[in-house]
């Protein structure tokens, strides 16, 4: 029989709301095999969600960018459109992926988001219209777990309702953004209110932000110096918090401010978690909404790859179309596989954490392939359509000076790696194998 065969002791089948998991439990190890089919109801939901991208977004994204060689639409008229959009999602029910119903959400895990932003994601306004866009995506879970009863109804409500904006006040220009130990925006006591005064920059979201959550040092000499910093939550506009300017980036201006902060008063009753809880808060945030930023890159390198594809099968040029180039079809080859690659990763991270597993090495691993792959994929693709691909007549430009920011966002490249690198060493330290560091996974 297959069960002797395989000499386990018990086989447990489970169902969950996203996909169905053997999981194989011996005697000294618990190994998980995954398969992500999506059950009917979940699959409708993803194609629902594609044909809203396609047959409604997209034309009201041309009329909104002036691709069809009208003038890109400003001020009152952007924004209805924008906000007609967003309502027509929540009448559709697709509104709100990745919070729980009670909170107007749709209630699914992270494996269910990530098919969820791969499809909004294809287009740049998706998961903005679907109210799962950073930061205010990631804002959300943190302000659900940490918040207060009174926090939550006067924070997190509103950004659920999509009447409200929030931003993620953490990175700072002084020190590495990559090292929150070293923040040194500091926040001192003063009766019932702390006084607040630093320097943050690269700020998304925050030039039209109703609330920031802002992380700052509060304690002198911690016992680690993880446990330094707290966050409070500070209703903007405050006096004492000034914005200095949005920083131009390589792809233009994007929302990411420069924020000076100077004897910023805030009530006790602001602080978000305990003192001293701020890194640990950050970190809580920061993994899934890594993971989250990787989704979204899945989406576009998949139309790097379309488009790649297409110009392929289109474009003639010394005696045979470029698909039937050997050289081209490495390029989509390679471009396959990474893209392959990329959504596995991803969707094991993210059962990890639904499943609250540590998943650290996990995500890790995912932002910094993911982040790669990305740049690397549509590169390829503006190889193969050549001048048109270095021009603005295709998105692709505009992809690629957005992707380069990927490498360093949430993490550099070379954090991830050292991370990877010392969670890996640790693993073989300690059980003489590096397999807990490669997924733990049933090969």
């Amino acid at each position: 029989m297959l069960l002797s065969w395989l000499g386990l002791d018990q086989i447990l089948f489970g169902w969950s709301n996203t996909c169905r998991s053997f999981i194989w439990q011996q005697r000294e190890e618990h190994l998980v095999a995954i398969d992500f089919t999506l059950t009917p109801e979940l699959e409708e939901i993803r194609l629902r969600i594609r044909t809203f991208v396609d047959e409604v977004i997209k034309p009201e994204e041309a009329k909104l960018e002036g691709k069809n060689g009208e003038e890109p639409l400003e001020g009152k008229a952007r924004t209805e459109i924008l906000i007609g959009l967003r309502k027509q999602a929540h009448k559709e029910g697709i509104w709100l992926p990745h919070m729980p119903e009670e909170w107007g959400g749709m209630g699914l895990g992270h494996v269910e988001l990530a098919m969820v932003q791969a499809e909004a994601a294809k287009s740049y306004y998706g998961p903005w219209i679907f109210n799962c866009q950073a930061p205010d995506e990631g804002n959300m879970h943190t302000l659900l777990h940490w918040a207060t009863p009174e926090q939550a109804e006067k924070y997190l409500k509103p950004l659920c309702q999509g009447i409200a904006w929030s931003c993620f006040a953490m990175t700072e220009p002084e020190v590495a953004g990559s090292d929150p130990t070293l923040i040194q925006t500091k926040a001192y006591e003063d009766g019932d209110e702390w006084v607040i005064n630093g320097h943050k920059w690269f700020i998304s979201n925050a030039n039209r932000a109703n609330f920031a959550i802002l992380v700052c040092r509060t304690e002198e000499n911690p016992d680690i110096p993880q446990a330094a910093n707290s966050a409070f939550i500070i209703d903007l506009p405050s006096d004492g918090w000034n914005e200095i300017r949005q920083i131009e980036t390589m792809h233009g201006g994007t929302g990411h401010s420069e924020i000076v902060i100077e004897d910023l008063r805030v009530h006790k009753d602001q602080m978000l978690g305990g003192r001293g809880q701020g890194h640990l808060l950050g970190q809580y945030r920061l993994g899934p909404a890594r993971l989250a930023h990787c989704m979204r890159w899945i989406a576009q390198a998949e139309m790097a790859l379309d488009m790649m594809v297409d110009r392929s099968l289109n474009r003639f040029s010394h005696g045979s179309l470029l698909a039937e180039k050997q050289g081209i079809q490495w390029m989509i080859a390679d471009s396959a596989m990474e893209l392959y690659q990329s959504k596995l990763m991803v969707l094991h991270a993210a059962h990890k954490i639904d499943r609250k597993e540590d998943f650290k090495a996990e995500v890790s691993m995912s932002k910094h392939f993911v982040a790669n792959m990305l740049g690397r994929v549509i590169d390829r693709s503006i190889q193969v359509h050549g001048a048109l691909g270095y021009s603005t007549d295709t998105p692709l430009a505009h992809m690629y000076q957005h992707a380069r920011w990927a490498r360093f966002a949430d993490g550099a490249d070379e954090v991830h790696q050292m991370r990877i690198a010392q969670r890996t060493i640790a693993a073989y330290t300690d059980e003489g194998s590096t397999r807990r560091a490669t997924g733990n996974l049933p090969i």
